[in-house]
């Protein structure tokens, strides 16, 4: 497929997509045969602009490991082979669950669905009634978060979902909130404003030299895919070596044209881990390269992934400063889940405010949140926060966890990964985390959150 042909053919119309997908539907073949130790995934369809990166995310959502993969996309035609695991790194048995598999995949990929990025939109925003969608991405400092949900629970909002990254001193952030009393999406234009406006100048903080965007819209969309456009919007690729002390070991990234075949073959090796194939492909994906052909392998604890790529335009890497700069993207992508701190879980009756009171106690006890993924479950919360200590480390002082866990609730917080956290029996400690009545709030005007 030539540059010309390709870059006008996904510049068309989402109708025009959709009657090609009709006219040629995604082949799903599972084969539990060819491979002893991974469930092999087929997947063959009509070519289209972005189609690697939905059939990963595909297989992200349904929480499975790729261990190897085989791509082909030069042409009309895309075929891909996977080969996967459950979480626990074992082949997928039971019938109902492969079955299961074939049908999410025909229901992402097929015409009628709504899971069709094209170049002009990338990520679609959809009207909900169910929450209000927030977007902030400014300059990271300890306690932002704090603030940030202690404004939340101000203006009566309550948390539903949300993450949060951190990266190169920037962060992101997807929040899912509701209004206190009636559950619903907020839907008040003037409120809509005010809650705007004030989480604008949380996140600007002390440093106005910064930009800082702020987004509050009746929407769905992909966190997780939207983190990475955000920060990559955001630049946090760029930075000096310094800056990436807590990276260890750096992700190896190369990227080389090959001028016979006019692709850019690009290269990485670093450690593996779970959805670093989904982190690469966005970013080649939202640098609006694609990738003709690929292979993968993470069978051991370093990944291997190889990618021949073109922009859509048809054309390689076409200059030093636009090489370094897909380097630079790719490393920011694998870092972003790399170095987080040490994890912490949270599971406990949801209320309004749990977040604002949660993040505050890790702040007054000296913890900054690096990454965090917030969910509720029914009238559950289930909330994980990576953190680290005023000196930047994951070493988090005994002590200090202990006294958290102590206010949180012995069985509420539990520690993951600290190699001196001892195995103590667990003993749930005052009960007063949980009833928000029995907390002291501090007045947000003391803190400099809100203006008078």
């Amino acid at each position: 497929m030539d540059g010309e042909t390709s870059c006008s053919s996904w510049d068309s119309d989402d109708e025009y997509q959709k009657f090609i997908q009709k006219m040629n539907p995604p082949r799903v073949v599972i084969d539990n045969t060819s491979c002893a130790n991974a469930t092999v995934v087929h997947v063959d369809s009509a070519n289209k602009y972005g189609i690697l990166l939905e059939v990963v995310q595909v297989l992200t959502e349904l929480q499975l490991i790729v261990k190897k993969a085989y791509i082909s996309s030069d042409g009309g035609w895309f075929m891909d082979v996977f080969n996967v695991t459950d979480q626990n790194g074992q082949k997928i048995i039971d019938e109902l669950v492969l079955d299961e598999i074939v049908k999410y995949i025909h229901k992402c990929l097929g015409a009628d669905s709504c899971f069709l990025p094209s170049r002009r939109r990338s990520v679609g925003v959809e009207p909900s009634s169910d929450y209000t969608l927030i977007e902030l991405t400014g300059t990271d400092r300890p306690g932002l978060l704090s603030e940030v949900s202690a404004v939340l629970t101000n203006l009566e909002c309550n948390v539903v979902n949300a993450e949060v990254w951190t990266h190169n001193k920037r962060a992101a952030a997807v929040m899912q909130v509701t209004d206190r009393q009636t559950g619903l999406a907020i839907s008040d234009t003037e409120r809509l404003g005010r809650i705007k406006e004030r989480l604008s100048y949380v996140f600007k903080g002390s440093n106005r030299s910064q930009d800082t965007k702020t987004t509050v819209t009746m929407g769905i969309t992909h966190t997780e895919r939207r983190l990475h456009q955000m920060m990559l919007e955001d630049r946090d690729y760029e930075r000096y070596d310094k800056d990436r002390t807590n990276v260890n070991p750096t992700p190896m990234v190369s990227v080389v044209n090959w001028l016979d075949k006019d692709y850019s073959v690009v290269n990485i090796r670093c450690k593996d881990r779970p959805k670093l194939l989904f982190d690469t492909v966005c970013t080649l994906t939202d640098m609006q390269y694609v990738v003709f052909h690929g292979s993968v392998d993470s069978e051991g604890p370093e990944a291997y992934q190889e990618y021949y790529i073109r922009h859509i335009d048809g054309s390689p890497v076409n200059s030093e400063a636009e090489r370094q700069r897909v380097i630079q993207c790719l490393e920011a992508a694998i870092e972003r889940r790399v170095s987080e701190g040490l994890k912490l879980e949270l599971s406990t009756g949801d209320r309004v405010g749990l977040l604002s009171d949660v993040t505050r106690i890790f702040r007054e006890n000296g913890l900054t949140v690096t990454r965090a993924e917030v969910s509720t479950k029914g009238d559950k919360a289930v909330n994980t926060f990576y953190v680290r200590d005023a000196a930047g480390s994951s070493a988090v002082d005994l002590k200090t966890l202990e006294a958290i866990r102590q206010e949180i609730g012995q069985t509420v917080l539990q520690v993951k990964g600290h190699p001196d956290h001892r195995k103590s029996p667990p003993r749930e400690s005052p009960s007063r985390f949980l009833f928000s009545s029995l907390f002291r709030p501090r007045s947000l005007y003391s803190l400099g959150l809100i203006r008078s």
